[in-house]
C-alpha cells in the first residue's frame, strides 16, 4: 500500500471514530436523567381587565358581540349542478362539448359559502353583469342538521 492509501485509510478511521463518539454522546444525553425542575408559573386575574371589551363574546347587557365576525371574509360560489365523469371522458372533452348536469333546466341554482348551501336563487342579469336572486334561504336550524 502506498503513503496515499495509508493517509486516506487513517483519516477514514479517525472520521468514523469521531462520528461514533458523537453518536455515544448523543445516545448518553437522550437517555440521562434530566436535572430540570418545572417551576409554577403564577398568572394575574386576567378576569378584571376591561381593556379588552370589543373582544368579549357578548357585552354588558348580555348580548351576543358579533362585531368581531363581520369581517371575516368567506368565499360565495353559485351552483348549476354537478356530474361524475372518468378521466378517459374528460380527456375527451374540446370546445363544443356539453356536459350533462344532475339539474333541470329552470330549477334553482345553490348558493354555496365555504362548502356550505345556505340559499337557492334564479340567475338575473344586472348591467350587463350575471347575478342572482336567492328565491329561498336556508334557515340555520336546517343547516347544522346537514352538518351532523
Amino acid at each position: 500500500m502506498s503513503e496515499a492509501d495509508d493517509n486516506t485509510t487513517d483519516d477514514w478511521a479517525a472520521a468514523l471514530q469521531e462520528q461514533q463518539q458523537a453518536a455515544r454522546k448523543l445516545s448518553d444525553t437522550r437517555t440521562a436523567p434530566s436535572t430540570a425542575r418545572a417551576e409554577p408559573v403564577s398568572y394575574e386575574n386576567l378576569e378584571d381587565d376591561t381593556s379588552y371589551e370589543a373582544y368579549q363574546p357578548t357585552n354588558k347587557s348580555g348580548e351576543v358581540n358579533l362585531d368581531l365576525l363581520l369581517d371575516i371574509p368567506v368565499m360565495i360560489a353559485m351552483e348549476i349542478g354537478r356530474t361524475k365523469i372518468n378521466i378517459r371522458n374528460l380527456l375527451q372533452l374540446t370546445q363544443g362539448s356539453v356536459i350533462e348536469l344532475d339539474r333541470l333546466a329552470g330549477e334553482p341554482m345553490d348558493v354555496m359559502v365555504n362548502g356550505t348551501l345556505i340559499a337557492h336563487g334564479e340567475v338575473v342579469v344586472v348591467n350587463e353583469k350575471f347575478g342572482i336572486r336567492l328565491t329561498d334561504v336556508i334557515s340555520p336550524s336546517e343547516r347544522v342538521k346537514k352538518l351532523k
